[in-house]
């Protein structure tokens, strides 16, 4: 079965589609039903074709996940006295989301910017989101939602208003939250009085227009962060922050090794512990607490707690790195155009490297906090989560309870980067609540965040090539991770995806005028817990793709750059990524003149369709520490909501790819993770940070993500600069000074 790119395409000139709600005035709710994109296979010619198919299918970025569908749950509400609601699904963990959705609404509700009040939804408030926030997907898969919920809320209140004030519906218009008389203007009614006018709401007969690009006035600008002034004042709650009448502090034992099971556990000394109010123990559920009216008083309890474990098997890093096999029959081909296997068995022209990478953490600055209140049969939790309905189905099995009487509300986040998609923090603080009483709020400590969590796994890339007459004649990847997206599927998903598309995110080459590729995708069952991790896959894959791009355009003796240009197709993508090389070379001054002792190293990436391309200037002193001076990276997002916020995506993105191609590195020593506190795991701080230059290109006016493919191309620039610079190939990061000069 051939490759195919399977696109969903939204036309706003298209005809209208006919689309009914039922709304009364009290509550005021707008339904919205979405369709995402879906796969149907009749039969497939065996599973691997179907799986290149599939791999074809999410590497293109189509089919995210929507953000709103036909639950009867609002986007907006709209109060008598003219206050206007954004009730938004997805979460504010410092990327700005809430601004770009807020700007979505206000466009096509026809609201002025300073009317519109953003408030965060939850499972029982707010459009129904069961995909939570991730994956880049927040903006772009809201996009088309979200304008039909606003521009629908705008017909309807269009339309009544026009009855109340006597004239035609084509008389009338929206502006700054009123409907007005074309005419007359001083004929008008603001939407609160429309709303306390009506007692019951007629359904839409055809879905609205939309506006065309060319008539934004708040889409596509870059207006002030609506989260700016809270977060700068310090009213901004986050989970750690979260307090509530009668709550005490909980803790919970933690498990001493990576592989350590309870096997009892006993209130031991923790009730003599001054401010300890009760212990709670259930070993079948792995759970051994205590509340108290401190969260010093908890923590030390906890200690006190007489808790026997088995630690299982004492893990070293180095047998966990030799479980990254590249060879057998266990792999899964995710790509194959032409016969590059074959092209490359038992051929002494071929090009081989291998690139490696570690675990890493995602140390965001706020460590896991949740607060829970069981009462009245209903369990109510906040917490800096990414996934409310992930949080409630959590929350529920544990409990064992019916997931509708959970009711999970997000707080701001302090960083997510994919590790808040699951909080174990809410259901501890909901174990502890719903066998106590009390509402009870549980934060992780430093060393608990860096130890008990999941991480991004490592990875190991075999890479082989020939090049002939100047050009890649063949190239496989053979790429090995432990597991990022399968641990939190269900178990018979692994069969249907056949590779982890977490694990091999960034891992598919993407250079269409190479006749003869194959990517392979190997799964390390690993004894450690992996995950989600910015990018997932991306920034490794890339790093060992684009390296290797790299020396083959060296074997070539072709310019890296050209190399690249020579190599992809001429289609849209492969002219949207020509574009931001291009882009980027020239905002950088790549191929002229630089300081001695400095090079220049390019890279480019896909990711969930949005390209990028980054140029990084570096130099290297004595002691080989590599000095990142300046970054410049191109992007592709097909259209920007708030421009200033890709700028602010982007920067954040080039700061944490360079903190892991420089100097993050978690190990595991005797089963245990080794790194506590930032002590002994450091993050780039401003000493380091370099220049950073952004430019944005616009292709299509359809929104792409953000949030991650920044952060694709970075360790490879760097790589590739080195070599640039010294001649000397890196294949592992982080590239530590030590492994700098052991070249």
């Amino acid at each position: 079965m051939a490759e195919e790119e399977v696109q969903a395409i939204t036309n706003e000139e298209t005809a209208p589609r006919r689309r009914r709600w039922r709304v009364t005035r009290r509550g005021f709710l707008i339904g919205l039903g979405t369709t995402c994109a879906g796969l149907a296979v009749g039969v497939v010619a065996g599973r691997r074709p179907f799986w290149r198919f599939l791999a074809g299918m999410l590497s293109s970025g189509e089919g995210a996940p929507s953000g709103g569908d036909s639950n009867p749950f609002a986007w907006f509400e709209i109060t008598p006295d003219n206050e206007i609601l954004f009730i938004s699904s997805k979460v504010e963990m410092g990327q700005g989301v809430h601004t770009s959705l807020a700007q979505i609404g206000a466009e096509e509700l026809a609201v002025d910017w300073e009317q519109l009040t953003v408030v965060q939804g939850g499972t029982h408030y707010g459009p129904n989101d069961g995909f939570g926030t991730g994956g880049s997907t927040s903006v772009a898969s809201s996009y088309d939602p979200l304008r039909l919920a606003a521009a629908s809320m705008r017909e309807m209140l269009r339309r009544e208003g026009a009855l109340l004030m006597g004239v035609a519906l084509a008389d009338v218009e929206a502006v700054s939250g009123t409907i007005r008389v074309v005419a007359d203007p001083s004929q008008s009614m603001t939407y609160g009085e429309i709303v306390a006018a009506v007692d019951e709401w007629q359904e839409l007969d055809e879905e609205p227009a939309l506006k065309p690009s060319s008539e934004h006035k708040i889409i596509g600008q870059s207006m002030a962060r609506v989260d700016f002034e809270s977060k700068l004042t310090g009213s901004a709650v986050y989970g750690y922050d979260m307090r509530v009448d009668g709550m005490v502090y909980g803790a919970v034992a933690h498990k001493p090794t990576v592989g350590a099971t309870m096997v009892r556990a006993a209130a031991g000394e923790a009730m003599d512990v001054p401010g300890v109010i009760d212990v709670v123990i259930n070993v079948d559920k792995g759970m051994a607490g205590v509340i108290a009216k401190t969260r010093q008083a908890a923590q030390a309890g906890v200690g006190k707690l007489n808790v026997e474990w088995d630690e299982g098997y004492l893990w070293s890093q180095e047998e966990i790195e030799a479980m990254l096999i590249t060879e057998g029959r266990e792999g899964i081909s995710i790509q194959r155009d032409g016969r590059a296997s074959r092209m490359l068995d038992d051929d002494a022209s071929i090009i081989s490297a291998e690139f490696k990478t570690p675990f890493a953490a995602h140390a965001h600055l706020e460590p896991q906090a949740a607060l829970a209140d069981y009462k009245d049969g209903i369990v109510k939790v906040w917490g800096s989560t990414q996934g409310a309905n992930t949080e409630q189905s959590a929350v529920a099995d544990l409990l064992e309870i019916d997931a509708e009487t959970v009711q999970v509300v997000p707080t701001y986040l302090g960083g997510g980067f994919g590790r808040r998609l699951s909080i174990e923090t809410a259901m501890e603080a909901a174990f502890l609540s719903y066998n106590t009483g009390y509402p009870v709020h549980v934060g992780w400590t430093r060393p608990d965040d860096m130890r008990q969590g999941y991480f991004r796994p490592p990875t190991r890339s075999v890479l082989r090539g020939k090049v002939e007459n100047g050009r890649i004649a063949a190239i496989e990847h053979r790429q090995s991770s432990g597991e990022v997206a399968f641990p939190f599927f269900p178990p018979f998903l692994k069969g249907v995806f056949g590779a982890d598309f977490g694990s091999w995110r960034g891992a598919l080459n993407f250079y269409s005028k190479i006749e003869n590729r194959e990517t392979i995708a190997y799964l390390a069952d690993l004894p450690v817990r992996t995950g989600w991790w910015r990018s997932l896959g991306l920034l490794a894959n890339i790093f060992a793709t684009e390296s290797f791009m790299d020396e083959m355009a060296h074997a070539a003796g072709a310019d890296p750059l050209q190399f690249r240009l020579d190599h992809l197709g001429d289609d849209a993508f492969g002219m949207r990524m020509k574009g931001v090389l291009t882009a980027a070379a020239e905002k950088a001054g790549y191929g002229q003149d630089l300081p001695e002792g400095h090079a220049h190293g390019i890279a480019c990436s896909p990711d969930v369709d949005t390209v990028v391309a980054m140029v990084a200037e570096i130099s290297v002193d004595d002691t080989g520490k590599i000095t990142v001076h300046k970054a410049t990276m191109a992007v592709d997002a097909g259209y920007f909501v708030n421009p200033d916020g890709a700028i602010a995506q982007t920067q954040g993105n080039i700061i944490m790819g360079l903190s892991s191609t420089l100097i993050e590195e978690l190990t595991i020593t005797n089963g245990v993770v080794r790194p506590r506190n930032f002590d002994t795991y450091p993050l780039i701080t401003m000493e380091r940070a370099p220049e950073i230059d952004v430019v944005l290109l616009e292709s299509d006016g359809k929104p792409r993500g953000m949030g991650e493919p920044p952060l694709g191309p970075v360790a490879a620039a760097v790589g590739n600069a080195l070599f640039n610079l010294t001649g000397k190939r890196i294949r592992q990061i982080p590239m530590t000074p030590e492994r700098v000069n052991a070249l």
